[in-house]
Formats: C-alpha cells, structure tokens, sequence
C-alpha cells in the first residue's frame, strides 16, 4: 500500500439502489374467505384439527401436522401484543413516520398477525414504545365501510 492510499472503510462501501414492484397476486379459496370476511367486519382464521392449531393469517395447511386445515373460526377482537415497533423512516406507499405496527395474537387464535396500532401519541418514541411491550391487551378496529383489504382494520390499544 502507497502512503498516499488510505484503506477504504465499510463507510465507503454503500450500493444505492430502488425498488419498485407492482403486482397481482392470486389469494386463493382460503384468502378470499379471509377477505370477504373483512367486508363482514370479521376476522376468520384457519384450524388444523390434526394439530389443533388455529392460523391468522389463515393458511391452507399446517405447518405442524402437514394436514389440509379443515375448518374456519372468528378470531376475537381482542388480542395480546407479541411484538411491536415504531417506524421511523419513511417508505413510499405507507403512512408518513413514525408509525406503530404490531404482531398481536387475538384472542381464541394461536398465531399472531401484523397491523398497524393507531390512534396513539408517537411524538416521544421511547414513552410510545413502552405502551406496545409485550403483553399489552389491544382491540381490532374496523373502518367504517370496509372493502375486504387488510388496511380495513388496525390496532388501537385496549
């Protein structure tokens, strides 16, 4: 190495890029059945009852027992935050930041599902943060005209 040449720092190694993706994506017998029930104001999961395990998002097959999931119940519309986070920047096509979102296990399901938690004070991220730990009771709130997409609902704390 020359004096003149100073070795390069993980600092002066950044690749820039983007990222646009516009899709069509086939939900299938079971995505639909979730979808129209969002047009319900409901929420509908998948059972498996080889493995008695209750999936939300619902799923077509069980990731335990490999079996078909063979039946469909109402989720709660209450749940228990699993995890949670506040996001700070900024990505096209989501709201302005910060923004919550959490994984909430609803009541009488066995796995959790994403959504944003609104309605809350974000201006102190750390005082925020603390309301969404682990173990805080949440209710599922619906717009007041849903059109059977995920954005028809969020989180508000319970």
């Amino acid at each position: 190495m020359s004096k003149n040449t100073a070795a390069a720092t993980p600092a002066d190694h950044v690749v820039h890029g983007e990222w646009h993706v516009r899709y069509n994506y086939p939900v299938g017998e079971v995505g639909a059945r979730f979808f129209d029930a969002l047009k319900e104001k409901r929420i509908v999961a998948t059972r498996c009852s080889a493995s008695g395990i209750t999936y939300l998002p619902p799923r077509a097959y069980c990731e335990r027992s490999f079996e078909k999931c063979d039946g469909f119940v109402d989720a709660g519309s209450e749940g228990t935050i699993e995890a949670a986070t506040i996001v700070s920047a900024a990505f096209d096509n989501l709201p302005p930041p910060p923004y919550a979102i959490a994984y909430v296990r609803l009541d009488g399901v066995s796995t959790a599902m994403v959504n944003f938690v609104r309605g809350m004070d974000l201006s102190d991220v750390p005082a925020a943060a603390a309301k969404l730990k682990p173990g805080t009771r949440v209710k599922v709130k619906f717009i007041d005209a849903p059109e059977g997409k995920i954005t028809d609902f969020h989180y508000v704390l319970a």
